[in-house]
């Protein structure tokens, strides 16, 4: 951090105090921020990490709070070497779905291929949720490649129904509960109570860093997905 106690950057990282007791450590893209973040997991666990009371993930930041001296913090985030997030780390999972969309067809023709293609292509990939918002249980999932982002909506609906599997720009969601939204929508979790519940002890399904896979439901690992899994990895790590 500089003399002044306000700004520390270095390479692909600026840190800079919120409050008294708060870092935000910004990134320049989802995947560098994605990559800090599981950093600081890592550390955490390893207890190697300063003091932190919570830790909090958006697009391209990090809030660091409850942090006993930021400038002191930040002068170490500078100096660590940040691998990349591979694709075999963290939880996974499973999330059933319908692919019955009201915006299949419209989705489908961006793709250049056929609604009944939509599914496939989707389900193709592993999901990392990169940070949640909007809603309780909201997850922002990464991992779409590029070819297959597509916009929002340009009307929003009022109402986009709880369970509805959605895309838009370089993400996909799944609505935990009923809210207006302006995302394609693609797909139906037929049960999407597990997302969010606060009679868990980790209330949202879908964390920080957790990964999902979508399968069509009534297959053959398709399933109600629980806070443990539908099929899920060992224990978690503590505008739509």
């Amino acid at each position: 951090m500089t003399a002044d106690g306000r700004t520390a950057r270095t390479g692909a990282l600026t840190a800079r105090p919120a409050g008294a007791h708060a870092l935000l450590v910004e990134l320049p893209d989802a995947e560098r921020t994605a990559a800090f973040h599981a950093e600081v997991l890592r550390r955490r666990a390893a207890g190697t990490l300063p003091p932190v009371e919570e830790i909090v993930p958006g697009a391209r930041t990090v809030l660091l709070d409850g942090v006993p001296d930021p400038e002191a913090l930040a002068r170490r985030v500078a100096d660590w070497e940040v691998p990349p997030v591979t694709d075999d780390t963290g939880d996974v999972v499973e999330i059933p779905v319908r692919y019955d969309g009201p915006d299949l067809a419209d989705v489908a023709a961006l793709w250049g291929v056929g609604p009944d293609e939509v599914g496939a292509l989707h389900g193709s990939h592993t999901y990392r949720v990169a940070f949640c918002g909007f809603a309780p249980g909201f997850g922002y999932l990464t991992g779409l490649p590029p070819r297959l982002h597509v916009p929002r909506r340009s009307t929003p609906r009022t109402r986009v129904p709880a369970g509805a599997v959605a895309l838009a720009g370089p993400y996909s969601a799944v609505y935990p509960r009923a809210t207006p939204g302006g995302w394609q929508l693609i797909g139906t979790m037929p049960d999407p109570r597990p997302l969010w519940d606060p009679a868990r002890e980790r209330a949202a399904l879908l964390t920080p860093g957790t990964r999902v896979r979508f399968v069509t439901a009534g297959g053959s690992t398709a399933g109600t997905a629980t806070g443990g899994t539908a099929s899920a990895g060992t224990g978690p790590e503590a505008g739509a």
